[in-house]
């Protein structure tokens, strides 16, 4: 691996990198295919890609920005990476804002890729954010040498996504593919600590009904006889939810708050049905 935790293809809010030592102790020790929704950085589905022998994967998500990235990286790396550098080399705060503006419906899927991490490694914290428009609306972080163009990562991510099936696509559609003994794991945005806190990372909300939705595909994907795991934040509402099922804590050290004493490790739930 070249990073300790792994491997990561974006910054992402509630990146999973950081607890790969701690949920690889709560992966199940023999399973068939894998599914991963709300897919994000990615990094549990490319750890088990490195370490587990897995006969298919599955990935999604809902973020067309994110699954066009995917499949940029998995299938023109090598063209993604000449416009990284050129990102690069040019990176400004006036070139950020005037890159932010851009569209990208008009572009071609590898520009929009480029685009997409250029923002991502460059905006505040990673925070993916958008308006009631779809519109990215993060400013630009304070980075006096951010990792824009990691050639080397992308390389080795780009041989790993070979052989996985990437969707943009919402999470109920995890029925018609997964099997009896597969893995899924489910990592949504995560119910608010405070009703005020941070919840969305597309232009849709996932809330207290959408949170329920999940919890009934849990419930079906357990009657299946898949192997599920689900990361969300350490409240009641989300305990109360998976009260029937196993609950695990982690610590998890973030970073979304803006004041440095604000980040600090807080407690996180893994929830299994085995």
């Amino acid at each position: 691996m070249i990073k300790e935790g792994g491997l990561a293809i974006v910054k992402w809010a509630g990146g999973k990198r950081q607890l790969i030592p701690q949920l690889e102790k709560l992966f199940p020790k023999n399973f068939k295919n894998y599914h991963e929704l709300f897919v994000g950085a990615g990094s549990v589905m490319l750890y088990l890609k490195q370490t587990k022998k897995i006969k298919k994967v599955f990935i999604s998500d809902t973020n067309e920005e994110l699954i066009n990235t995917y499949e940029v990286i998995k299938n023109s790396v090598g063209e993604l990476i000449i416009l990284l550098k050129k990102y690069q080399q040019k990176h400004s705060e006036e070139l950020y804002y005037i890159t932010r503006k851009e569209d990208p419906e008009v572009m071609s899927k590898i520009s929009r890729a480029a685009r997409f991490i250029y923002l991502n490694r460059t905006c505040f914290n990673g925070l993916y954010r958008v308006n009631s428009k779809g519109q990215f609306n993060v400013p630009i972080g304070s980075y006096k040498n951010p990792g824009i163009c990691q050639e080397k990562e992308l390389r080795v991510i780009s041989e790993l996504l070979k052989s996985v099936n990437i969707k943009a696509q919402s999470f109920e559609k995890v029925l018609k593919k997964a099997k009896k003994e597969d893995f899924i794991y489910f990592d949504p945005p995560y119910y608010p600590l405070k009703k005020s806190s941070f919840t969305t990372y597309s232009k849709d909300s996932f809330l207290d009904k959408e949170q329920k939705d999940l919890f009934e595909i849990f419930k079906k994907l357990d009657k299946k006889g898949c192997l599920v795991m689900h990361s969300n934040s350490d409240t009641k509402f989300i305990k109360d939810l998976y009260r029937d099922y196993n609950i695990h804590l982690v610590y998890a050290r973030r970073n979304i708050n803006s004041v440095s004493s604000g980040r600090r490790k807080i407690k996180e739930v893994v929830i299994t049905n085995y």
